[in-house]
């Protein structure tokens, strides 16, 4: 992990998203140590993304709430400009979006206290769709900003739904969708075109999810694929 900052500088990046679990070890001599590392490659830390978790839960939401704003205390440690926070994994009632919300805001205070700006995303059963984004972004207000990942919604509205929540997101995961045959190009131009007639002014954040190893091939063609939709 300490030599990922200069292969992600060398293949031409500046900025990275890491997962809580390629954390090798929250002690503070690793953190400082993965810090430096960022540093003397030129590459920011963008996000922490806090893959665990249910603040929606019946009857661990306060445990995780816990467990996540330690994780929130790990990404200020790192220096990471935010953390992504999963809304819920529970179906969207009027009781769990509350309590998402609830959450969800005083995590941002938290996080906000700490440096760290709290993002929450379109993942996990209590977002389904754009109304439940919008429901938590109104409620939360502007402490809470949104990653929106272009592979995490299916089917005929998924393009109107990113539509919809990309007006309003900060950054995403632009995840093109790969099979044995390669990159599905026409469900990539579309989350694309959804970006655009968004008024999406983000970054776009690579996400490599294919059948074999070849991440750095993977985001590359990603990536040039974007440069010539957006040219």
């Amino acid at each position: 992990m300490l030599d990922l900052p200069a292969q992600i500088a060398a293949h031409g990046y500046a900025a990275m998203h890491l997962c809580h679990f390629h954390v090798e070890s929250r002690d503070s001599a690793w953190l400082k140590a993965f810090s430096a590392a960022m540093a003397d490659a030129g590459v920011a830390l963008s996000m922490l993304l806090i893959d665990d978790g249910d603040i929606t839960h019946p009857e661990h939401h306060a445990r995780d709430r816990t467990w996540i704003a330690g994780w929130i205390e790990t990404a200020a440690m790192l220096g990471a400009q935010s953390a992504r926070v999963i809304a819920g994994k529970q179906p969207p009632s009027s009781d769990s979006l509350a309590l998402s919300a609830a959450s969800l805001g005083s995590l941002a205070r938290e996080g906000k206290a700490q440096g760290v700006r709290i993002v929450t995303e379109n993942w996990f059963d209590l977002t389904p769709g754009p109304d439940e984004i919008d429901y938590l972004l109104d409620e939360v207000g502007s402490d809470l900003g949104l990653l929106a990942d272009f592979g995490n919604w299916k089917g005929a509205d998924k393009y109107r739904g990113l539509e919809r929540i990309l007006a309003r997101a900060g950054d995403t995961h632009a995840k093109a969708d790969f099979s044995a045959v390669g990159m599905d190009e026409n469900d990539y131009r579309q989350c694309l075109a959804a970006c655009t007639a968004s008024g999406y002014r983000g970054p776009f954040t690579l996400i490599y999810d294919g059948p074999s190893d070849a991440e750095w091939d993977g985001l590359a063609l990603e990536r040039t694929f974007i440069e010539k939709h957006m040219a």
